[in-house]
């Protein structure tokens, strides 16, 4: 894989950082790097119930779609690729359409509750499920349907965001790991009083 900088800091880009004093440090920065998905990035995508994938259509327009799935539905198949499997939609193929004449994508990986935002570039294609059956069977996710299509993204470069200005959000299940153990205690504290007030009743 590229190293971020030098895949998305353009001349326009680094003009602005010079100005602003701010292009040294990210060369520093980046060069320190290691630029290749490590233990904690694959895990971190495995772990993910949704992302944002960007594309461009021919008009120069950029389109952002959202998927989401449960957690792993976002596979890792090697140390610079990542694949999903595509379901029927709304049928507008817009991000379809747009990887025909441009394949190039950007992606947004969000972990709300620890701000945690991870951004990827890569080289996606489309591809019918017929034709790989194999690797549709290993991207396929219980109770989605049938796979129609396999999404494959080559990746060129990733990076991490800073957490600033990250609103924390959680999910059902994430909510239910924060209060459940506080849920237990009040279940259990109510099955002491209710005891307690049997006993009552019962000396009355």
């Amino acid at each position: 894989m590229d190293r971020y900088d030098h895949l998305m800091f353009t001349d326009a880009v680094k003009a602005l950082q010079e100005a602003d004093g701010s292009a040294e440090m990210y060369a520093r920065s980046y060069g320190a790097r290691t630029h290749a998905l490590s233990a904690d990035e694959v895990a971190f995508v495995a772990s993910r119930t949704s992302f944002y994938m960007a594309t461009v259509s021919e008009t120069g327009w950029p389109y952002i779609q959202h998927r989401g799935g449960p957690a792993g539905f976002l596979k890792v198949l090697d140390d610079h690729t990542l694949a999903f499997a595509d379901y029927r939609g709304n049928k507008q193929h817009i991000s379809e359409g747009n990887l025909a004449g441009d394949d190039r994508v950007s992606m947004f990986l969000m972990d709300y509750p620890r701000k945690a935002r991870m951004k990827l570039q890569g080289r996606a294609t489309f591809a019918q499920a017929q034709d790989n059956p194999d690797l549709a069977e290993q991207l396929a996710v219980d109770g989605q349907g049938r796979v129609e299509r396999l999404v494959t993204i080559r990746l060129e470069a990733f990076d991490w965001n800073c957490p600033q200005f990250i609103t924390p959000r959680f999910d059902a299940s994430e909510i239910a790991q924060l209060v459940g153990p506080e849920m237990d205690k009040l279940t259990a504290r109510i099955a002491e009083l209710e005891i307690e007030n049997a006993k009552l009743k019962g000396q009355g």
